[in-house]
């Protein structure tokens, strides 16, 4: 059985509201009744259960959500997630807000990091750009006892102390066999839609992507990435120029968000040939054009989820707990029109 209060207050021959003015390093108690106490704690092995002290003095964890400014669905569903977390606030004992910065702005990042290193959340959870002036920006936030988690797209190099989402090589990689297998033995070109460059998960949905494309797939090329900053509009006015300008293509990827000006495109386009299109992130659109037959498969990440995980990677960290990585895992998941939920 593990120690208890009771066994340090035995051991140490004091009362129990000693031992609990001790643990909770509150005044009024002697030094050498302090040091008693210390010592029977060290002697029998007493582990204390922060959470449940916590719990027991109703601790708040206030816990900020940095997120980009964007038009896309995605994030729509990102911030309606953190909304429901707020709603949960009473019972999960955190006060959950969200500050929006700049897409794709690293400056506008810092700036917002650098302000609440003042604050002093109990946690930050951030979608990351990745530029060495944000990991700086973290690693200040890490060394001064803030716990800072990366949300969607992460920051590899930083010290940040989580990352809550895909792997998103093997997400690219995923949508490479998908988009190959569909399209068999058809020789042509495929057009690749990003957000930006500048963040790290859609740097690696292309590494990925690309990889298994050349390894497996050498009938097909990739055209020069299109980055269309998540902007429905500029996505469409990219994918129409692409398609009116190549007319060897024959699949389409798109790796990040924008997906409404993608969908516009493809059902504009004048020509007749058939498109093979794999997207990210099941939406409202998405699903419609999945549906009808627009787009053919969806891989998506579930953003309950990683706010969910976030939350609790912050609230343990914050009382210096282990996490538990199975149950952090941000599982990818596939959709056809045929298993939608």
């Amino acid at each position: 059985m593990r120690p208890t209060v009771h066994d340090i207050a035995a051991a140490a021959g004091v009362s129990l509201a000693t031992v609990d003015r001790v643990l909770n390093q509150r005044p009024g108690v002697r030094r050498i009744t302090r040091e008693k106490v210390e010592t029977a704690i060290r002697e029998i092995g007493y582990v204390r259960d922060v959470a449940a002290a916590n719990l027991a003095k109703g601790r708040i964890y206030p816990l900020v959500f940095i997120l980009p400014a964007s038009d896309n669905s995605f994030m729509h569903g990102l911030h309606a997630e953190i909304g429901e977390a707020m709603i949960r606030s009473p019972s999960e004992r955190t006060s959950i807000r969200t500050e929006e910065v700049a897409a794709f702005d690293p400056a506008a990042l810092v700036t917002a990091l650098e302000k609440l290193a003042d604050e002093r959340p109990a946690g930050i959870a951030l979608v990351a750009t990745d530029a060495p002036e944000v990991v700086a920006a973290v690693d200040k936030l890490v060394s001064d006892g803030i716990p800072v988690v990366t949300l969607v797209s992460d920051l590899t190099g930083s010290r940040r102390h989580h990352y809550a989402g895909v792997d998103n090589i093997a997400a690219g990689r995923t949508a490479a066999r998908l988009l190959g297998r569909f399209l068999g033995d058809a020789k042509g070109e495929v057009a690749v839609l990003a957000g930006s460059m500048l963040v790290r998960d859609h740097r690696e949905r292309l590494q990925g992507f690309a990889a298994l494309m050349a390894q497996e797939f050498p009938k097909l090329s990739i055209l020069p990435v299109l980055e269309g900053r998540d902007d429905p509009e500029l996505a469409h006015k990219l994918v129409a120029d692409v398609l009116s300008k190549h007319e060897r293509v024959i699949g389409v990827y798109s790796l990040g968000a924008g997906n409404r000006g993608l969908v516009r495109a493809l059902k504009a386009r004048a020509s007749s040939r058939p498109l093979t299109v794999v997207a990210h992130e099941l939406t409202v659109h998405t699903r419609a054009a999945l549906i009808d037959g627009t787009i053919d498969a969806i891989l998506n990440q579930n953003a309950g989820h990683e706010v969910r995980s976030a939350i609790r990677v912050l609230k343990a960290k914050a009382d210096g707990l282990a996490v538990i990585d199975a149950q952090e895992r941000i599982r990818l998941d596939i959709f056809l029109k045929d298993n939608l939920p």
